[in-house]
This record gives structure tokens, C-alpha cells and sequence, in this order.
């Protein structure tokens, strides 16, 4: 019986996890354009939309652009989906979160319908979102999303949306890119 390894340190775990993350997020030429971010706590993401002059739509009040803050939650919802399934993989030992990378990404959900409800107008700053899955099954998922700015309370908009789901397994189940 050979002896059992001590566990990794959790910093190690962490770190590799992260990679992971930040290898699915930029995995999508988006989220780079936009100026997407994403802070994992657990398996909780925050996505973070840094201010930035080419996304103002009406430099007259100056407000966020309605195509650039509805991009900013549905790519918030199709990453917390996908980090969802890759977090389970992960967890169970069925991904190593050292092998994602560029070239090695799960595929992506494909989005089905995606209706924004604008509450305010973005100010010209830094944006936030959380997504909340409302159901995900094996083909099917619905997803609740809402951004807001200086107050986590007052969102100035919210979206719902519902996606088809890659396959789990079988060709491409686990790589492919964002196709």
C-alpha cells in the first residue's frame, strides 16, 4: 500500500481554479472588447464591466450603450453556466483545472432568447452582474441576470434569458471552443 499524498495547499487549488476561470473568460474575444471581468468567490462569479469611453452610447447624458450593457449580462449569464458545469467537472475529478486553457475549453451555451429590461441609464463607471440560475438542465437552461453600479440594490438593468446546452459528452462534449 503506498502512502496517501498530503493535500495541495489551498492557495495552489485556488490558483489553479482561477486559471481555469480566466482561461474560459478569455476563451471569448468579447469579454476582452468589452472590458468583462470576472472575481470567483467559491463558486460564486461577479463580472465586472471596467468603465470605458468607447461604451458610452449617449454622450449627451453620458449613459452606457443599451447593446453594451445587454452584452455585458448575457455574457454574464453564459459564463456563469458554463463555469457551473466546469466547476462540477472540476469537483468531481472529471476536468483538471490545470488543462483548460486556450486550446481547451468547454463548449459554450448558445443563447435562445435574451430580453433586457433597462431600469436606469449606466453611468459612466465600472459595472457589476451576478447571474442566478433558475433551471439548468441537460438541454435547456434559464438564467436571471442584473447589473447595477454603485448600489447592489438599485440595478440599473436586468435580463432573463434561456439557452440550449452543449452535450456533456460525446464529440466536443468537453472542448471546442465558444463554437
Amino acid at each position: 500500500m503506498s502512502p496517501r499524498r498530503p493535500p495541495e495547499p489551498v492557495q495552489t487549488i485556488k490558483k489553479r481554479r482561477d486559471g481555469a476561470l480566466r482561461a474560459l473568460v478569455e476563451g471569448i474575444a468579447y469579454t476582452r472588447f468589452l472590458g468583462i471581468e470576472f472575481s470567483r468567490r467559491g463558486d460564486e462569479l461577479t463580472a465586472t464591466m471596467r468603465y470605458d469611453e468607447k461604451l458610452i452610447g449617449n454622450p449627451l447624458l453620458p449613459a452606457l450603450h443599451g447593446g453594451a450593457t445587454a452584452a455585458f449580462l448575457e455574457v454574464t449569464a453564459i459564463i456563469e453556466l458554463s463555469w457551473k458545469m466546469l466547476w462540477e467537472d472540476i469537483e468531481a475529478g472529471r476536468t483538471d483545472a490545470a488543462a483548460v486553457d486556450g486550446r481547451h475549453l468547454p463548449r459554450l451555451p448558445k443563447t435562445i432568447d435574451f430580453t433586457v429590461d433597462y431600469l436606469r441609464s449606466g453611468l459612466p463607471r465600472d459595472a457589476y452582474a451576478r447571474a442566478r440560475v433558475n433551471r439548468s438542465g441537460r438541454r435547456y437552461a434559464s438564467v436571471h441576470v442584473e447589473g447595477w453600479q454603485d448600489n447592489r440594490m438599485r440595478p440599473f438593468a436586468q435580463a432573463t434569458g434561456h439557452f440550449l446546452m452543449p452535450p456533456r459528452d460525446g464529440p466536443n462534449g468537453g472542448n471546442g471552443g465558444d463554437g
